[in-house]
């Protein structure tokens, strides 16, 4: 089952095979396939193309200018049939797309431009239904989504510093039992938290930080927060030698309550963790490599895709009218959801288990990989 694949995605794949090394970019100009040379320099975006024809084709797009350009191709309606990033002086580059009946433009902007320019209509008559579009995304409708989103982060980060008070008197208490039945749900809190790891900086290290690459290892330090609690409550040290690790979580995250007014969400990031967050739960959570003895890994992999779900919630109203697949996401969603249920660790799971969770994951990041490029935020004037 393959999902809908915009032509921008698939151009990006290509752009990124050739930029190391293929045999499709042409420093200088030099000719490649036989195929129409476009200009993308500012000033003289579109020119070369004076004709065009339906269905499948290659558009060689040149760089004559002296930044770097960026090539999207336009219909009438400004949604994008295929784009170039980062296409370097002197360089060309293959657009591969395919063409309805229509009028389509290139659009250019460059690093010394204020505004992108938009060249020549260029008509196509007959032929079939062109490949598939999406209609640009701007960075006001991405701000609404950052708004909703970080709203429900904020609330989040309250609930979690609740359970991180919590876990912290549970650890005082000398309980061990009880200090690891606090730790779960205020780890889950944490990891539902999802997309916003990647604007919490520092802290995200000092709160859900691994050992992995410090030089004590697990015995380092400087190792600190839910998986360095974790390790001393599930391999045997004393509840009272972990109060300094319990009080230096809670104070953590109580930090990061308090610098939440002063963080932001760059929009362009945001689109980029409806995959990232689960492609982060298969190499961590699924495979067991976050585990640090709880053996709850699967545990926190629901969690992700609840995370994964509050930024699709957030990015619907973008994504509603511009992917057909989204409802095949949350189906992929709910079905993930179903393997997980009361599953704990990896190590639970049958030969059967096992492939049924990664088929249910792999396809829901295929589904998930294109909205990326889809929602990214692009000029249009």
């Amino acid at each position: 089952m393959r999902p809908w694949l915009p032509l921008v995605a698939v151009a990006v794949v290509a752009i990124a095979a050739a930029a190391v090394g293929g045999d499709e970019v042409f420093p200088g100009g030099r000719s490649g396939p036989s195929a129409t040379v476009l200009e993308a320099a500012i000033g003289r975006c579109g020119t070369g193309w004076t004709s065009a024809h339906a269905g499948p084709q290659t558009l060689l797009v040149r760089n004559s200018g002296n930044a770097i350009a960026e090539v999207a191709l336009v219909d009438r309606t400004g949604a994008v049939h295929g784009e170039i990033e980062g296409l370097g002086p002197g360089v060309t580059r293959p657009l591969r797309v395919t063409l309805g009946a229509g009028e389509y433009a290139l659009r250019c902007s460059d690093d010394g431009a204020s505004d992108p320019r938009t060249g020549p209509m260029v008509r196509v008559q007959g032929g079939g239904a062109g490949g598939p579009a999406v209609r640009a995304v701007d960075e006001n409708e991405l701000a609404g989504a950052v708004t909703t989103y970080w709203t429900e982060v904020t609330a989040g980060v309250g609930r979690l510093a609740g359970l991180t008070g919590a876990l912290r008197s549970a650890v005082a208490s000398g309980d061990v039992g009880a200090a690891r039945r606090a730790w779960l749900p205020a780890h889950l809190a944490y990891e539902r938290l999802g997309a916003a790891y990647g604007t919490f900086g520092d802290f995200d290290g000092k709160i859900n930080g691994r050992p992995d690459g410090l030089p004590g290892g697990v015995r380092d330090p400087d190792w600190t927060g839910f998986h360095r609690l974790e390790y001393g409550l599930w391999h045997g040290e004393d509840a009272s030698s972990l109060g300094r690790v319990a009080d230096r979580l809670d104070q953590d995250v109580r930090a990061l309550q308090a610098d939440l007014p002063q963080q932001r969400i760059d929009p362009r990031d945001l689109p980029l963790r409806a995959h990232e967050i689960l492609e982060g739960t298969l190499q961590f959570e699924l495979t067991g490599a976050s585990d640090e003895g709880s053996g709850t890994s699967l545990r926190t992999a629901a969690a992700n895709v609840e995370g994964t779900r509050l930024v699709l919630d957030a990015l619907r109203p973008v994504l509603r009218p511009r992917y057909p697949a989204l409802p095949q996401v949350d189906a992929w969603l709910d079905r993930l959801d179903a393997e997980l249920k009361g599953r704990s660790s990896p190590s639970e799971l049958s030969a059967a288990d096992r492939r049924r969770l990664n088929g249910a994951t792999g396809q829901a990041l295929e589904l998930l990989a294109p909205i990326a490029e889809i929602a990214a935020p692009r000029r249009t004037s």
